[in-house]
């Protein structure tokens, strides 16, 4: 079992930037592909990105490609979502998510993963 917690949500005015942390115990991450998906109000959970099981690779959904960026800390057991010029639009929960899928075209499937924290809100507004 895996128990996962996200932290670090909050309010943040139009293009700027937050981090948000996933803390997990009970099992070492490394061992799992680690994936974020957010989901606003009335709206379908989305793809943000993720980290593959095997190698570490880093993926990202097109609404965040060049804006977002994952980190990890081995250590901590705790993977980092940077997000910057932040949008409206990002306003949602954020969700982090580990499972055992290896092959990278399932990552942003969230049927594919199987603990899941209870999320942090963030908050794009002016």
């Amino acid at each position: 079992q895996v128990h996962l917690v996200e932290s670090g949500g909050g309010l943040v005015e139009p293009g700027g930037s937050l981090r948000v942390s996933c803390t997990a115990s009970g099992r070492t991450l490394s061992g799992y592909a680690v994936g974020w998906f957010r989901q606003a109000p009335g709206k379908e959970r989305e793809f943000v990105a993720a980290y593959s099981r095997v190698g570490g690779y880093t993926y990202y959904g097109d609404s965040v490609k060049g804006r977002f960026t994952l980190s990890r800390d081995n250590g901590k057991n705790t993977v980092y979502l940077q997000m910057t010029s932040l949008r409206p639009e990002a306003t949602a929960v954020y969700y982090c998510a580990a499972g055992r899928v290896v092959i990278t075209s399932s990552l942003p499937n969230h049927q594919q993963y199987d603990y899941w924290g209870q999320g942090t809100q963030v908050t794009v507004s002016s």
